[in-house]
């Protein structure tokens, strides 16, 4: 039986339409992976398939159980940016670093809002209780509950998303890049844990997947869009055994060599040979324990990989260097030689560094050009609010051409997918040519070409003299060829 079909399907409005008319179908019993390049159309059909994106009549069919649900309450959608906060909220990258000062009892947390979730499904039975119950133990949840929302991980946020998702017994679950983000014991317990919901409830999974080498076991079957094209569905197995292998390099040699010509800049921050120096910090919030005693130096030139299950501080780590955290001004924390709080303003050390993250991309909600974005970089600012000279375009869009988004200096940043917006994101770190360059899974979100061709320009580079490196990934695949020190986090209870 036929649970949703796409038949020859148009949308009504044009500038949601594919050059081609789609056909779609997912069958009883079947998981599917939709997998495709930046940009390609996947959310494009996502969006049609969920009704976000409505087509012409009679081109959608929905075969759901006859309980007066609407399509849209038989069918969930975890998008890319809901696994990073609440929905819409523009100031979550800031609340995370300043509002946690400012927790108290009304601060919501992660049992009072899955609870609230609970009662908006409706329904309130035993049987459902014991689904909750089930729920909690399947994600690992108990430990969780008493956490506030605003100090959760990447990790832990996907699971209280899914869990809140699930309460309300959807028929069809679609996840935009589930596993992004996670370390390597949370991505097993998420595939164990997706892969339980299929056997044992009435729940059929769609995955969105830009890293298209972590197709889980359980899905049956793939759907590749190509150029804004859907294919034809095939097996798991097929797909795997007939996918083209990504390059071993895919940055150009004329593009390296432009990198490694590069000017020196003598601003001073190089005369430093302690980069950064963290002597017995500590950071609690509440009762809870971030980082505990920590000393750590960083000397020029080092390149560094810093580890660790999610939820162990390691966003919390990088929220003292560039000085976002209000905590930092009561800790031992040095950087370019200079103790913190000695007078230095936080845009002079925003100045010699570069940064990009997870939160942060996710704190993007400028609908301005993408040229603006990057510009941004040249000022620390979360959007731009002064006026680039023409000089500073052309830099803008020098480093637009490296990460090969040129094209896209003009697009609306709301307008492009999340793959094309990381790549923005990522020419807006490396826009001034920092000394400092901190790359928090500088890959979320990135297919494998260009996946290739970040670790590419990351590593040419770090190859320049007194350019220092924090780069974070759970993927021990993706650490550039340059990382020569790590640090590992512990969780401290």
């Amino acid at each position: 039986m036929t649970t949703i079909a796409l038949k020859n399907a148009k949308t009504k409005k044009p500038e949601w339409a594919m050059p081609q008319p789609v056909d779609f179908t997912l069958e009883e019993g079947e998981h599917i992976a939709i997998v495709g390049r930046n940009a390609a159309g996947k959310s494009m059909l996502v969006d049609m398939i969920t009704g976000r994106h409505p087509v012409f009549p009679n081109m959608a069919e929905y075969h759901f159980k006859d309980d007066g649900r609407l399509v849209s309450e038989n069918i969930r959608y975890i998008t890319f940016r809901d696994t990073y906060g609440g929905d819409n909220d523009r100031t979550y990258f800031l609340q995370q670093r300043w509002n946690q000062m400012e927790i108290d009892e009304e601060t919501p947390t992660v049992g009072s809002k899955l609870e609230e979730a609970y009662q908006l499904a409706g329904n309130d039975t035993p049987e459902r209780r014991s689904l909750q119950r089930h729920l909690y133990q399947l994600f690992h949840m108990e430990g969780l509950l008493d956490k506030y929302i605003i100090l959760l991980s990447s990790g832990e946020l996907r699971k209280f998303k899914l869990a809140s998702s699930l309460f309300s017994n959807p028929r069809v679950l679609i996840m935009d890049n589930p596993f992004i983000g996670l370390d390597a014991e949370t991505r097993q317990q998420l595939k164990e844990l997706l892969t339980t919901l299929s056997l044992e409830q009435s729940l059929q999974i769609i995955l969105v997947l830009s890293k298209s080498d972590e197709i889980p076991d359980f899905i049956t079957h793939v759907v590749e869009v190509v150029d804004m094209t859907v294919k034809e569905k095939v097996t798991r197995e097929d797909y795997l055994q007939h996918r083209a292998p990504t390059s071993t390099s895919v940055l150009s040699e004329e593009k390296r060599l432009a990198i490694l010509a590069l000017p020196y800049k003598a601003d001073g921050a190089h005369d430093s040979q302690e980069v950064i120096a963290f002597h017995q910090v500590s950071i609690r919030y509440g009762s809870r324990t971030i980082l505990s005693d920590l000393d750590w130096r960083v000397m020029n030139g080092e390149r560094w990989v810093l580890s660790g299950q999610n939820g162990s501080g390691k966003s919390t780590l990088l929220s003292l260097v560039c000085a976002d955290n209000p905590q930092g001004y009561a800790c031992d924390i040095s950087l370019f030689g200079n103790r913190r709080g000695s007078g230095e303003s936080i845009w002079e050390i925003k100045r010699h560094i570069g940064y990009v993250s997870p939160e942060m991309h996710r704190s993007y909600q400028r609908d301005i050009p993408a040229l603006r974005i990057v510009a941004s970089g040249l000022k620390d600012s979360v959007g731009l609010y002064v006026q680039s000279t023409e000089q500073e375009r052309e830099v803008c869009r020098w480093w637009m051409r490296i990460f090969g988004i040129e094209h896209l200096a003009e697009r609306s940043f709301l307008h492009m997918s999340s793959g094309e917006q990381r790549l923005v994101l990522l020419a807006r770190a490396f826009v001034k040519d920092p000394e400092l360059l901190i790359l928090d899974e500088p890959l979320h979100g990135l297919d494998n070409v260009n996946r290739r061709l970040v670790k590419d320009i990351i590593e040419t580079f770090c190859q320049r003299p007194h350019k220092t490196l924090i780069f974070v990934s759970h993927y021990k695949e993706e650490r550039p060829a340059c990382i020569d020190h790590e640090i590992y986090l512990k969780h401290q209870g």
